[in-house]
């Protein structure tokens, strides 16, 4: 028996050094996040500054702690921008989060689900504008993880929308990217890019390797 144990144990070992080689020969790669906002004009006073809240946009699960990095991501931003952070009772405007992350096959066609709150309907900018996912990543066929992120900019007594913004990247399965946290920041520095952009514009940004 010990004999036996002896010989597969090398083939086993053999087999795992293997494929730890085919994983560290198919590299990481990264799309660009694909960025369009929609801002209302007469709403340029108001954005940059004041008090905000950030909170699950309606129709998500508002106890989803997979959403958690994305709101504070977005939270990082709005801070740098010039907003106070206050709660909600406080905040004189809203910031809405939706996020929705899945794993795309070779086709392009969506395999599943990545478990993360889905948030619910577009605000009145740009509502039924799709964002196209065929991100060509390189490398051959192969699974990839897209991120949606969606933020609405709200005057929190009115519910008049101020800014709307959308942001989506694919990456590999192997990419740092691939993280909650990490996919969090890249989206949300993205989205709040030269803010508050050009009403109705898309625009790529390279995501740093």
């Amino acid at each position: 028996m010990e004999a036996q144990s002896f010989r597969i144990l090398p083939a086993a070992l053999a087999a795992a050094a293997l494929s730890t080689l085919a994983a560290c020969a198919t590299p990481a790669v990264t799309g660009p996040v694909e960025v369009t906002r929609f801002v209302e004009p007469a709403a340029s006073a108001q954005l940059g500054q004041g008090t905000i809240f950030v909170e699950t946009a309606p129709g998500a699960q508002a106890d989803s702690l997979a959403l958690t990095p994305y709101k504070q991501a977005v939270a990082r931003e709005l801070a740098r921008l010039g907003y106070r952070e206050a709660p909600r009772a406080d905040a004189a405007q809203v910031a809405q989060v939706r996020v929705e992350r899945f794993v795309s096959g070779p086709d392009g066609q969506r395999r599943g689900p990545v478990s993360v709150g889905v948030g619910g309907s577009t605000g009145s900018y740009g509502s039924g504008v799709g964002l196209g996912l065929n991100i060509n990543l390189g490398g051959g066929p192969r699974e990839t993880i897209a991120t949606r992120i969606g933020v609405m900019i709200r005057d929190k007594q009115s519910g008049t929308t101020y800014w709307e913004g959308r942001a989506q990247f694919s990456v590999s399965e192997n990419s740092q990217y691939a993280e909650p946290a990490a996919s969090a920041k890249a989206v949300a520095e993205a989205l709040f890019r030269d803010f508050p952009g050009r009403n109705g514009e898309t625009i790529e940004v390279k995501v740093p390797e």
